[in-house]
């Protein structure tokens, strides 16, 4: 993980906390008793406009930072229960703790996965819709939650039903 991310996300993580939240409410309070003892200076206002203005500054890169993370993990957990057997891939959990470069890998796989059951559906398509919905509606009661595609993205005939 590069340097702006790792600091990314420790900075987040404390900034989130409590602790963090206590320590600008003291800053707040201190700026306030300090009010009588600076004459309620247009100085003593600079000082706290600056500083939050600052913070908040560098606040919002650090917020997108994270979102963009948080999100593109989130994407791929999806895809991975949409494309999901009857486990899902535990390598896939905490996504959001992975560096761009494996997520960026990741992606690829599941893009790559995503076009091999494109082009497997388009050679289906001849089906009828109502042979579609009796596929659908068997492999349902049967328990068949991928759709009979493999990691590969190949279809994979289901399991023979118990009767």
């Amino acid at each position: 993980m590069d340097w702006h991310s790792k600091f990314a996300k420790s900075a987040a993580r404390w900034t989130g906390n409590a602790s963090c939240f206590g320590l600008a409410v003291l800053v707040v309070v201190m700026w306030l008793v300090s009010g009588p003892m600076f004459g309620f200076s247009d100085t003593w206002q600079l000082v706290i406009n600056t500083g939050t203005t600052i913070i908040t500054f560098l606040m919002v890169f650090l917020i997108q930072n994270t979102q963009n993370r948080d999100t593109e993990a989130m994407q791929i957990k999806l895809d991975e229960l949409i494309r999901a057997t009857r486990m899902a891939e535990n390598t896939l959990l905490d996504l959001e703790e992975l560096d761009q470069a494996e997520l960026d890998r990741l992606r690829k796989r599941y893009e790559e996965l995503a076009r091999l059951a494109r082009e497997h559906s388009d050679s289906r398509r001849r089906d009828s819709p109502a042979h579609e919905h009796a596929r659908k509606t068997d492999a349902a009661r049967s328990g068949e939650r991928d759709g009979g595609y493999d990691d590969r993205g190949e279809h994979r005939e289901p399991a023979p039903r118990g009767e």
